[in-house]
């Protein structure tokens, strides 16, 4: 495909500032609508569901290349349109001006790359078949076995917003062709993110709809609002650690709490087998440690091992039993709930409680070092003076390691406050009650 990189002869065709109105940022020119009826063109929306409205990409490297520029149009339009259900596409794109090709420079595919990541048989070929679709979408049922039903109050509306949870396998009828549909879109939404190997019978795969009333009028229907891979990692001798890889909220879908509900779904799905050692996560960002910090502590605020008063004593190993027991929390995570718990029963004003909590994560912090301190003894015993000094040369020493623990600790620290303030509070009994810390 020629790119902006690869056409900078045209520079020597056009003008520089012309040139640049033929670039268009694929982020801003790409749009995204989900549709849960049709309507001819030109055809008025009277449609009141704001999930019907366009939505952007939050990157478009893996489809357009790394400078996300599409080149050769002015002005450039594309519409991606997707039936709610069956997620069926008609691909389209507008342009004032377009380019033409000269000296070997052409404009940009706009589409191709689009089709190449879609299903197979996805992209409607006529807008006949794209029509047809919407009775197949009314009647299109979730794949797999519901788990979880999730109601809550619509920001725009007010109304009730009905959301189901469903875990799926790769071997249900009709599955693959369906996630081949859904896969495309972590492309746009999710940085680094690559297609799994679907055949491989290790993944799980938790989807979530969202429920609503037919427009016309019919039967219940459903919308794709999101879903979540896991892979089931074997663990010696005979057991499984499930890994958390991919999860997707659509952005018409997103600030209703259905991310977290999701997590919790899917942790709870595995709680009860007794084969699971614990539940990992690959790569996570940083909303997604957010939301894991808040479903774990949650959780574990239930466990009397993490009541204010054991909590206060510091971190301890019935923590680590309880919290993998209950929730197949690893040990790694169970320290980290430990932290943001103890920082919640910090009671307001308490400077004694605050700076044992401080000096708690600090020391673990500082462990690292500590171990490098004794490594260092064992060297500096094993060297001449002269060949220790050449070895160590490039370590941190003392100031440099305090300040690298100050930084760690108040970037902690403030993560840890986002998680206690959507926690509910302490009371003086240790209970917990609605409120903020």
């Amino acid at each position: 495909m020629s790119k902006l990189g690869s056409a900078a002869d045209a520079f020597t065709l056009v003008g520089q500032s012309e040139l640049k109105a033929f670039v268009a940022d694929a982020n801003e020119a790409v749009n995204f609508k989900l549709l849960r009826k049709y309507r001819e063109k030109g055809e008025e929306d009277k449609s009141s569901c704001t999930k019907e409205e366009p939505f952007n990409p939050e990157m478009t490297h893996q489809v357009y290349g790394e400078t996300e520029n599409i080149f050769g149009y002015r002005d450039l339009s594309v519409a991606i349109e997707m039936t709610a259900a069956t997620l069926k596409t008609k691909l389209s794109f507008d342009a004032v001006e377009t380019m033409p090709e000269k000296d070997g420079v052409a404009p940009d595919p706009v589409l191709d790359p689009l089709i190449k990541i879609l299903g197979e048989n996805q992209v409607a070929k006529n807008e006949d078949e794209f029509k047809s679709e919407f009775e197949k979408d009314k009647k299109f049922k979730p794949f797999g076995k519901k788990l979880s039903e999730y109601a809550t109050k619509s920001g725009e509306t007010g109304e009730d917003e009905v959301y189901e949870m469903y875990a799926c396998e790769g071997s249900e009828s009709g599955f693959k062709e369906y996630h081949e549909r859904m896969q495309p879109w972590i492309l746009f939404y999710i940085d680094a993110a690559s297609y799994i190997d679907f055949d491989d019978s290790n993944w799980r795969f938790f989807v979530v709809y969202e429920r609503f009333k037919d427009p016309d009028g019919g039967a219940a229907r459903y919308a794709f609002a999101g879903y979540t891979t896991v892979y089931q990692y074997y663990a010696y001798p005979a057991n499984i650690r499930p890994r958390v890889s991919q999860m997707l909220v659509l952005p018409p879908f997103q600030r209703r709490g259905i991310g977290a509900k999701m997590l919790d779904v899917v942790q709870q799905y595995y709680w009860g087998n007794e084969k699971v050692v614990d539940i990992t996560v690959e790569d996570p960002s940083d909303d997604f440690v957010r939301l894991r910090d808040f479903i774990d502590s949650s959780n574990c605020a239930t466990l009397d091992a993490f009541s204010p008063q054991n909590l206060c004593k510091g971190y301890s190993a019935a923590m680590v039993k309880d919290c993998n027991k209950k929730f197949k929390i690893c040990r790694r995570q169970s320290r980290r709930v430990y932290e943001i718990l103890r920082l919640r029963a910090v009671e307001k004003g308490n400077k004694q409680q605050l700076l044992s909590f401080r000096e708690d994560v600090k020391a673990r912090l500082s462990r690292p070092f500590l171990k490098e301190d004794r490594q260092l003894e064992k060297l500096k015993k094993a060297l001449k003076p002269e060949e220790y000094t050449a070895a160590t040369i490039s370590l941190t020493n003392k100031e440099q390691r305090e300040e690298q623990v100050k930084t760690q600790f108040e970037s902690l620290e403030s993560h840890f406050l986002r998680i206690v303030e959507r926690l509910p509070a302490v009371t003086a009994n240790g209970s917990s009650s609605n409120g903020t810390h």
